[in-house]
């Protein structure tokens, strides 16, 4: 089998498209010519608006590029295929080395290469295949990041189906945490709806309302299952469940940005909060949404000691904390869903019950 000059075996240089851009039909029949005998598959075009159309609908690997060409110059045609196209090797010909276009236009506009036009083409070969060792490099790259995506995806979510064990557990030591933590996720998106925030952050109110109290995986099932109401022991106890629910989930990259709502879920915005006492803005404003929502949660759902609140008294004792318990405008936000969107807490009351 054939080898080039740079050991490149000519019957896989077929694998490789490339596109030459001159206005010269003469300079493209040359190519088409010195390229084929090299094992190359070449297009040729002479139209420069052409050439950007053909790329935009074609896969080409590597284009080989006049700079001076009528009506638009090169650089103007390397502009234009950045624009939705970076991965495109292009080598920019040259009648002149004079003629080329600055060293900071070459680099803004990513051009990897470029050589005067010769008889010979033995320089352009060069650089062609250095174009086909750089593409494979690449494509090298992009095949590893995959298999290393498809490893952490399945790490990932084997982390997040312990987890999701875990909060089942929880579960099943806590029934009142049953439905719970569900209409947690639910109102805290609905809350952040209302706030306008953006996709991104509803998704970790989702995952975090979910998971805010994983931590009370390690309470005591007695002071879980305690019947009436806690001795003040057993509430210093109980609050230990954000700082064990970080500890938990902190070790996972996946859910490091619900990190801030399962630890701070419990905090006050006048700085009354546990476990560290935050105040005001401090606190992360998407673990005040959570906080929000867990107690209203907490105030319309039956315990073991007490039925569930009258809405009326729940939707006062909100407005009484806005300022003290809560962030004033989450909870100005979560006034206006009680008053205006009231079907939508019911439909999660009704999907999840408690």
């Amino acid at each position: 089998m054939r080898h080039n000059s740079a050991g490149v075996k000519e019957s896989e240089n077929n694998k490789y498209k490339i596109i030459a851009v001159d206005d010269e039909i003469g300079i493209i029949d040359s190519l088409s010519v010195f390229l084929k005998h090299s094992g190359y598959t070449l297009v040729g075009c002479t139209d420069p608006y052409e050439a950007i159309e053909k790329v935009k609908n074609e896969h080409f690997d590597i284009m080989l590029l006049d700079f001076m060409m009528a009506p638009i110059h090169g650089d103007t045609v390397v502009e234009e295929i950045r624009k939705f196209n970076q991965e495109l090797y292009i080598i920019l010909l040259t009648g002149h080395k004079d003629l080329v276009p600055p060293l900071e236009t070459i680099k803004k506009l990513s051009i990897q290469a470029y050589c005067e036009k010769e008889d010979k083409f033995d320089q352009l070969l060069l650089l062609i295949e250095s174009g086909v060792k750089s593409i494979q490099q690449m494509q090298t790259i992009k095949d590893i990041n995959a298999e290393l995506k498809e490893s952490k995806d399945k790490i990932e979510k084997a982390y997040l189906e312990t987890i999701q064990m875990l909060r089942y557990t929880v579960e099943a030591k806590d029934s009142y945490t049953r439905g719970h933590s569900d209409r947690v996720s639910a109102y805290s998106v609905l809350i952040g709806e209302e706030l306008g925030l953006y996709d991104k952050d509803l998704s970790v109110l989702k995952i975090g309302g979910l998971f805010h109290d994983i931590g009370k995986i390690g309470v005591s099932d007695t002071i879980l299952l305690k019947p009436g109401k806690v001795t003040p022991e057993e509430y210093n106890e109980l609050k230990k469940h954000p700082s064990i629910g970080k500890q938990i989930i902190s070790n996972s990259s996946i859910f490091r940005d619900i990190v801030p709502i399962v630890y701070s879920h419990h905090e006050r915005f006048d700085g009354q909060g546990y476990p560290a006492h935050l105040k005001g803005t401090d606190i992360p404003f998407l673990a005040r949404i959570v906080s929000v929502a867990d107690t209203f949660d907490a105030m319309t759902s039956r315990r073991s000691y007490r039925s569930e609140l009258d809405l009326e008294f729940v939707r006062s004792e909100i407005i009484k904390c806005s300022g003290t318990q809560f962030d004033p405008e989450v909870a100005q936000a979560f006034i206006n869903i009680l008053d205006n969107k009231f079907e939508k807490i019911r439909e999660i009351q009704e999907k999840f019950p408690s």
